[in-house]
């Protein structure tokens, strides 16, 4: 299975560069990883919440394939621990999932269609984490994931 980081917005900040490329190089030994930034559109300031991120939409949606399985990172999401992120993964590689995409969205979320289009709408807590940040996370959690897959000693339960 291969796992795909994608996200709207910019390269990775120099505060969260270090770790998601460690994070990401750990992910390697359980699984192929990619990672895909996603650029705003370039008239992004000039335009409101909903039209921005129908744009968005419009370029991420032509990129999934039919038959790859889309975890949408949405703040009404169900929430999973660590274990669960675990379970979800061995999951999907044991259903013969070729590709899982795990999309973070941009500044307003995303958009119906892509929702809608999602297998699994993921809230990773209820508080509000900087997109950067969320970069970050994602990667030390499916890392973590794949420790416990393995029992291997990261995880402290």
């Amino acid at each position: 299975m291969k796992i795909a980081f994608w996200a709207l917005g910019k390269q990775h900040e120099a505060y969260v560069k270090e770790g998601v490329e460690e994070f990401s190089g750990r992910i390697g030994n359980y699984f192929r990883l990619e990672w895909e930034l996603i650029p705003v559109p370039k008239d992004a300031a000039h335009l409101g919440a909903t039209e921005l991120k129908k744009k968005e939409a419009a370029v991420i949606l032509p990129k999934i394939a039919k038959e790859d399985y889309l975890v949408a990172l949405e703040e009404r999401g169900r929430q999973m621990s660590s274990e669960g992120l675990a379970t979800f993964l061995q999951g999907r590689a044991n259903a013969g999932t070729r590709r899982i995409i795990f999309l973070i969205g941009g500044a307003y979320g995303l958009d119906e269609t892509v929702l809608r289009r999602a297998n699994t709408l993921w809230s990773l807590s209820q508080l509000v984490f900087p997109h950067q940040l969320v970069r970050l996370i994602l990667a030390e959690q499916v890392y973590r994931a794949c420790t416990i897959m393995k029992n291997e000693k990261y995880h402290h339960s």
